[in-house]
């Protein structure tokens, strides 16, 4: 019954980690799973043949609902904590009780650490869990290598210390050798790398696999880069579960226009037990709107936590002054810790993250909360933006269908078109495309590429009679909006064209005498926004992976007798078959290590294969000019010949952007 609805929000899940809950009709969470991508893991369910009890719990639920997390050791942590909360009916019992393991630092004189699972109130230090042991087990046994602490399960005062102590790798306490103070110095810094990411045990643990290395010890330099390694596991901030248990919100909110969705984790007992999602619509600014989310949300007393952080101080006093007066609950609006409560007066803090772990959680909350705009965005189709965009543009119809272009190059080398499509205000990515372009390989001129680009891409839509797009828009000024308006002249296309400049966020028509200005709140300019964000995002990301391919492949390759230790010699001297032409044969002869004649020999195929290249390159210029069928090769010449006549009254194009 719901399934396609479920499918389809698993089709539009991320790609971050995190957990997923699945919902029956009555709303109750019937299944609790964690994923690295949460689209990934989500789309799997309905791919291929499942087995009888996926194909029950699709059939029962109704919704999916998911919290995204910083990283998937967040998500393990989170997945278990959820499931013994709401034992969902298709999960696996935890009969067991299991738990990830801890790292524990004994409350004693001279403490020593190791892995745990069972928490003892006896005042020792606990940090974690680490849903990853094995990583747990490497980390303590690199920082044993490091610190000479105490290796004894129970401390007994000797004469004669150990073979530790004469390894070098113990203090000997035990012995009086050590004092308290000094010892525990060691302990003061292992808390600071777990607490705060210190770097110093970092560089201490990086300094000794050197050294290790270069005393041709490998195989304690392989058991130090481990460590480091797992140090870097051990320093994903966890913000899902931890030793104190004081109670905690964070607040956070992320806006698209005049959509605004809040997002509370809430902290209980040390536990991420799940999140609050709030939708509002609202034009205030941020100050405005985060006291008003907390005097609407926090309504009794019992609900108010003895501490709440907040992305920045915004108009705090006022929800301060409320919750005193209608609460009976005295806040501070502070950056540091709070007072004690006491008996008789409930005192909460209201402020900004400082440490790692709040910052942590922070982001997170509001990444969670930039998730639920993305889905409202799509589940109204944000119409709103597109209204507001016909009647600032005065376009005929609603611009369900826009295109975008961008161009992307590094120094007129490897460029590209990325066409993107937007279908009602949302990405559908079905309908991306790029070019790489022909008539502009080797020199930038972005005027002609923008003019290749959409005439490859209209006059295909033409000759297919497809379907073409409401509102197109271009990465650029009244310049690039003038050539590709030249173009679809000559195609007799009306589509109609803006630009959208990124100096002044202005946007251009064709031949306009000036731009059109929108507010920063306005719908219209950040669906605009969006579309030219993603145009060059994905423009650029083709340019690298072209890029990274022609740096794989040699050129000099295709040269008889050059292998890869000669095409690296000739890349790192030359880098193009341009430059390496212009060099001389002694120079050749030198670099190569070979006789005379055969440099001669490279220098002429090398000349070849440039002069090859070259001709290929105007074949294909020639061609796409060429291009074009029956019915359209009258508009096509007349265009052509416009681009010749323009070619010859200027060496370089005009940039019309510059004043």
């Amino acid at each position: 019954m719901y399934r396609e609805i479920l499918h389809e929000t698993a089709l539009k899940a991320p790609s971050s980690s995190g957990v997923y809950m699945w919902r029956d009709p009555q709303d109750t969470v019937i299944y609790v799973g964690k994923a690295k991508s949460l689209k990934n893991r989500l789309s799997s369910y309905f791919s291929g043949k499942k087995d009888i009890k996926t194909r029950l719990l699709i059939s029962h639920a109704k919704r999916i609902e998911y919290i995204t997390t910083a990283n998937e050791y967040e998500a393990f942590l989170l997945e278990n904590n959820l499931i013994k909360k709401y034992n969902p009916k298709y999960n696996i019992n935890l009969k067991d009780g299991k738990s990830y393991p801890s790292l524990r630092i004994t409350n004693e004189d001279f403490p020593r650490l190791f892995k745990t699972r069972h928490i003892l109130h006896d005042g020792s230090t606990y940090f974690g869990p680490y849903p990853d042991a094995t990583a747990l087990d490497t980390f303590i046994e690199t920082l044993y290598q490091i610190y000479p602490l105490r290796h004894c399960k129970k401390f007994v005062k000797k004469d004669s210390p150990c073979l530790y102590y004469h390894m070098g790798q113990c203090k000997a306490p035990c012995c009086g050798k050590i004092s308290k103070e000094s010892y525990n110095e060691f302990f003061g810094e292992i808390s600071d790398l777990l607490n705060e990411n210190n770097d110093e045990t970092s560089k201490k643990l990086t300094a000794k696999m050197k050294e290790a290395a270069a005393a041709l010890n490998f195989e304690k330099a392989a058991r130090l880069r481990d460590g480091l390694r797992a140090l870097m596991i051990m320093q994903n901030q966890n913000i899902v579960e931890s030793f104190d248990s004081e109670d905690r919100d964070y607040i956070a909110h992320y806006r698209e226009g005049e959509l605004v969705s809040f997002t509370v984790l809430k902290i209980r007992a040390g536990k991420l037990l799940g999140r609050d999602n709030h939708r509002v619509t609202s034009l205030n600014e941020d100050d405005e709107l985060v006291t008003e989310f907390m005097n609407a949300y926090y309504t009794e007393k019992e609900e108010v936590p003895p501490k709440i952080f907040v992305p920045e101080e915004y108009g705090l006093e006022m929800v301060s002054r409320r919750f005193k007066e209608d609460l009976g609950i005295e806040t501070q609006v502070i950056a540091v810790k709070m007072k004690d409560e006491d008996a008789e007066q409930k005192n909460a803090s209201i402020s900004p993250a400082l440490s790692s772990r709040d910052i942590a959680a922070m982001n997170m909350a509001r990444h969670n909360a930039k998730e639920d705009i993305v889905r409202r965005l799509r589940e109204r189709g944000d119409m709103p933006a597109l209204q507001e965009l016909k009647d600032i543009l005065g376009l005929k119809h609603l611009p369900e269908r826009i295109e975008g272009f961008d161009i992307a190059h590094i120094g007129g080398k490897f460029p590209v078109a990325s066409l993107i499509s937007f279908y009602k205000g949302n990405p559908d990515k079905k309908n991306y495309r790029y070019f790489r372009l022909k008539t502009t390989d080797g020199y930038i001129d972005d005027f002609q590429s923008m003019r290749e680009a959409t005439s490859r891409r209209y006059t295909r839509l033409l000759n297919e009679e497809a379907d073409l797009p409401d509102l197109i828009l271009i990465d650029g000024g009244i310049g690039q909006v003038n050539a590709v308006d030249q173009v679809l002249k000559s195609l007799d296309l009306d589509i109609p064209i803006a630009g959208l400049a990124k100096r002044d966020e202005e946007i251009w028509r064709p031949y306009a005498d000036k731009p059109i200005s929108l507010p920063k709140r306005s719908d219209a300019l950040r669906l605009l926004q969006r579309v030219r964000d993603e145009t060059h995002r994905f423009a650029t990301s083709r340019n690298q992976r072209l890029r990274t391919k022609e740096n794989v492949v040699s050129i000099f390759l295709d040269i008889p007798g050059i292998g890869e230790k000669r095409a690296r010699l000739l890349t790192k001297t030359y880098t193009t078959l341009e430059n390496m032409c212009m060099a001389e044969e002694s120079a050749i002869a030198e670099l190569l290590h070979v006789r005379a004649d055969e440099a001669t020999e490279i220098l002429m195929i090398a000349k070849s294969l440039l002069e090859k290249r070259n001709e290929r390159k105007e074949v294909q210029k020639q061609s796409l000019q060429a291009a074009g069928t029956t019915w359209q090769k009258a508009a096509q010449a007349q265009y052509i010949e416009d681009l010749a006549g323009a070619a010859l009254a200027a060496e370089k194009p005009v940039d019309y952007n510059k004043e």
